[in-house]
């Protein structure tokens, strides 16, 4: 374990909440606690389902919701504009559209897990075979998130041909 390492925060890393730009945020070094440094060196050796169950397990315990916060900022400025446009006696045009969805894997047919666990392994980047099978007896478990609804519906056909049982959200 390196005990002191200096990590470099870029100028978008992150910004400060009270501040415009991102080019008002000037560069700085850090000099991290042998306790962050060694639980950074150990996030950096997870594996891919290692870091979903991690994810997973500090937005339960920090009550973190599983919607992102703010919509892209395309989508956001836009809003403004589609509400004014609107006529008032539509109710149903006020209420924010879902943007981005989340392909979830329910449960599968065992008789159909080999032909799902290829499927996963396709659909998940940097999934090998092995990874692949865990993720997919992990079940009930999001395969991909933030997807556009087209996306997610082939996504949602692919994987129930093959023998999941598949929810968007």
């Amino acid at each position: 374990m390196i005990s002191n390492l200096s990590y470099r925060l870029s100028s978008t890393a992150a910004l400060p909440l009270n501040e415009g730009t991102p080019a008002s945020f000037p560069t700085e070094e850090r000099n991290l606690s042998p306790k962050v440094s060694g639980l950074v060196d150990e996030i950096a050796r997870l594996t891919l389902l290692e870091v979903s169950d991690l994810n997973w397990a500090l937005k339960k315990r920090l009550n973190i919701p599983d919607q992102p916060l703010m919509a892209h900022t395309a989508f956001a400025a836009a809003a403004p504009v589609a509400s004014s446009s609107a006529e008032p006696t539509e109710a149903a045009s006020d209420v924010p559209q879902k943007m981005t969805f989340s392909v979830k894997l329910a449960k599968f047919d065992d008789s159909k897990k080999i032909a799902l666990i290829k499927e996963i392994r396709n659909a998940v980047p940097g999934l090998n075979l092995v990874q692949a099978k865990k993720f997919v007896e992990t079940a009930p478990v999001v395969v991909k998130e933030d997807m556009g609804k087209v996306e997610a519906e082939d996504l949602k056909a692919l994987l129930e041909k093959a023998g999941g049982v598949i929810e968007i959200v």
